[in-house]
């Protein structure tokens, strides 16, 4: 019987560096680098780590924005057989030192102009000495250079044998819900998804994917690894602006992107929008938060036909909806991605009936391994079928149409029980975002003496609005069923507290207003 080779991301590299070794791989700015001069540099930063003593398994914390060199540390780490731990940006220094810890990383790469994030925490790591602590593009004397740290090692690819069991990367939840939770992927996990979205978003090796989105979170993982499958062309924003997108756009003629619902929202607002050229574009992904009735048809309208949907979990399930099928289920996230299977179930996990709204649960061979160091955590999301399966627990409401379609209709947690009867946020939301006036919603519970709970909107008017809290009112009340409808309104000036990929934090929202 021949022997299997396991799935492993780092083998793309290798293949794409011998079969098409001069075209391009990757662009960040003017920088332009090809597949072997990349696969080269992945191969000296994988050398290096073994070298340094990393061990198979060993964790590697990168402080970083997107770069090339970013790239360089991510599929090096996974080359050497490392596990790479992506933190986000967007923590507080002492909350990066607790993630750092709490994966337990010994080496740590930080890349400029993130090293203010990381200078205060460095005294609380003594798990990691200075010599495993580089700095990208700034010198201090708390680090070894980026460059110094690689310039000796070999080009040639290490002999470290990978399996699809093995751990590939770690990503900590975006802390929507408290404090972030390392969410453990394999490399089967990794590599099938790089596939299957390959397939799913139609990337091929004439493609060029825009990446817009920072490498600690999984929605840059879910483009950039199908269009390294592909062998496309993956050109990295460092930082996002809408000026800088549809520059971008233009100059490289990106044919993939994905994008957040708020990104795609200043987008359109942009003074430039009008006369920018974005024909090239071929599929436009959204993720990360449910994307607005009134703003997707406003993507339709204005940047083409190409709009692709994505519903998923880090934790790894997830449905598309694809252009062709967006005019129809306009209100949809579409259907479950390939070998993917997904059910609604209730309160006491019985499944429900196609139509019915319960809680989303999904099965799928991309599925995390676990939550680091939380077998409680893990414990609670799992749900078994009945050929003993396991499914995830989303945490999310939907319901299946007779199509297949999914819909969602809200996080479980922030459904609202007003008066015994489930009342769902986006509903209300949506109401207010057909009026012209409102840029932005979002709606909470609050506690209510009769009800126990009533929906509070929270309104971002927009710029030289004349509407007053009771017209807003009245205008989505009019929209709403009656057991639906707000008896309060405020009006914000500022932006909501969100996540990495956008998402509004209402647990934040809601902490004033319950004792």
């Amino acid at each position: 019987m021949l022997d299997q080779p396991s799935l492993n991301v780092s083998d793309l590299l290798s293949t794409h560096a011998k079969f098409r070794c001069a075209r391009t791989a990757f662009v960040c700015g003017e920088s332009r680098v090809s597949w072997g001069e990349f696969d080269k540099r992945v191969s000296k930063v994988a050398n290096t780590l073994l070298e340094s003593g990393l061990k198979k398994g060993d964790k590697v914390a990168l402080l970083a924005l997107s770069s090339i060199e970013a790239l360089e540390i991510i599929f090096g780490t996974i080359r050497a057989g490392g596990v790479i731990v992506p933190i986000s940006a967007l923590l507080q220094p002492d909350m990066i030192a607790t993630v750092i810890e709490d994966s337990g990383s010994s080496f740590l790469f930080v890349a400029s102009p993130l090293q203010a994030l990381a200078t205060p925490m460095l005294d609380s790591l003594p798990s990691i000495p200075k010599q495993h602590r580089i700095a990208v593009h700034f010198e201090d004397d708390g680090y070894q250079a980026y460059e110094a740290f690689i310039a000796a090692a070999a080009e040639t690819e290490p002999s470290v044998i990978l399996r699809n069991e093995d751990e590939c990367n770690i990503i900590y939840s975006s802390g929507t819900t408290g404090v972030p939770k390392g969410i453990v992927i394999t490399h089967q996990a990794r590599s099938l998804i790089a596939l299957a979205a390959a397939v799913e978003y139609r990337v091929d090796s004439s493609s060029t994917a825009l990446i817009t989105t920072p490498p600690f979170t999984n929605a840059t993982w879910v483009i950039l690894l199908p269009s390294v499958a592909a062998g496309a062309v993956t050109v990295l924003l460092p930082s996002f602006s809408a000026e800088g997108f549809l520059a971008t756009v233009q100059k490289e003629r990106a044919t993939h992107t994905l994008m957040v619902p708020t990104q795609y929202h200043v987008i359109l607002e942009s003074p430039g929008f009008e006369q920018s050229d974005l024909s090239s574009l071929r599929i436009m992904i959204s993720v990360g938060a449910m994307l607005p009735l009134p703003l997707k048809r406003r993507i339709l309208e204005k940047m083409g036909p190409g709009l692709l949907e994505l519903y998923g979990l880090t934790e790894g399930v997830g449905t598309t909806l694809k252009p062709e099928d967006i005019q129809v289920k306009t209100g949809s996230v579409g259907t479950p991605i390939g070998a993917t299977d997904m059910r609604i179930i209730d309160d006491e996990g019985n499944e429900l009936p196609v139509g019915e709204v319960g809680e989303i649960i999904g099965y799928s061979p991309i599925m995390m391994k676990e939550y680091l160091n939380r077998p409680d955590a893990t414990a609670e999301i799992i749900w078994k079928d009945e050929r003993g399966r396991t499914y995830i627990r989303t945490g999310d409401m939907g319901r299946f149409d007779e199509d297949g379609f999914l819909y969602i209709m809200d996080r479980k947690r922030d459904m609202i029980v007003s008066g015994g009867l489930n009342v769902f946020a986006s509903d209300i939301e949506e109401a207010f975002l057909q009026h012209p006036e409102v840029l932005d919603v979002a709606v909470i519970a609050v506690p209510h003496e009769k009800w126990g709970e009533t929906p509070l909107a929270l309104v971002r008017p927009r710029v030289g609005a004349t509407a007053t809290i009771d017209d807003l009112k009245e205008w989505a009340n009019r929209r709403l069923a009656k057991h639906q409808r707000v008896n309060t309104v405020e009006l914000r000036e500022e932006d909501f507290p969100r996540n990495a990929l956008g998402k509004v934090l209402k647990r934040e929202l809601r902490q004033p207003y319950w004792p």
